[in-house]
């Protein structure tokens, strides 16, 4: 695989591969149902079930894997091989994610691997290229962003909870 034109470096990498991968994979399927998991259709999902996906973010040595199950993706414990692996820099990723890259693009750069069974891996690349998503805007992961959506969130809660 050609190596990303941006890469985390070498100890960075190390250091975030030392992390455990089970919390990883909860909060990554955490994003994946918040922004996909509604948006599957029920003969994807059916294909999708008893399947074990891995991602694989290879200049931060991190691997999540998971499952769809009980109408959700649920993370899994990192053992034994996966069905599907997609493999990738945390750069090309987020060029992915941000769709200002190609995955055929990425794929035949050598920068985007998937190993495993290739129907799944299909199912997989034209379900989400066929999903309208909003463009990844890192902005929005700001603290005060986050924080400000928290407090909105709340304050909603609380007003809810106000007898009449």
């Amino acid at each position: 695989m050609q190596t990303s034109p941006f890469v985390l470096p070498k100890p960075v990498g190390q250091a975030l591969g030392r992390l455990p991968a089970l919390p990883g994979s909860m909060l990554f399927v955490t994003g994946l149902n918040l922004a996909l998991a509604k948006q599957l259709a029920p003969d994807v999902t059916e294909m999708l079930v008893g399947k074990k996906l891995r991602l694989c973010v290879t200049d931060a040595q991190w691997a999540f894997d998971f499952v769809w199950k009980n109408g959700r993706f649920a993370a899994t414990k990192n053992t034994g091989p996966a069905d599907l692996t997609i493999s990738a820099s945390a750069y090309d990723f987020v060029l992915l994610a941000r769709r200002q890259e190609d995955p055929d693009t990425l794929f035949f750069s050598r920068r985007l691997a998937m190993e495993g069974d290739t129907e799944l891996g299909l199912l997989v690349k034209n379900t989400i290229d066929a999903i309208e998503l909003p463009v990844f805007n890192a902005a929005k992961l700001h603290p005060r962003h986050v924080m400000a959506q928290a407090r909105e969130h709340l304050m909603a809660r609380l007003a809810a909870l106000r007898p009449r």
